[in-house]
């Protein structure tokens, strides 16, 4: 059985809740950003 939950706000960028359903616009975007800058670093 998983037990990861599927994000049904559409802010998780995996997919599956991650908890930023509750943040401001303004702390999405910056989550969002550093969430990319990990991701683009892990694949180089």
């Amino acid at each position: 059985m998983n037990n990861k939950n599927e994000c049904g706000c559409g802010r998780s960028p995996t997919g599956f809740c991650i908890g930023w359903h509750n943040l401001s616009e303004t702390d999405y975007r910056a989550k969002l950003a550093l969430y990319e800058a990990r991701q683009k670093t892990k694949k180089s």
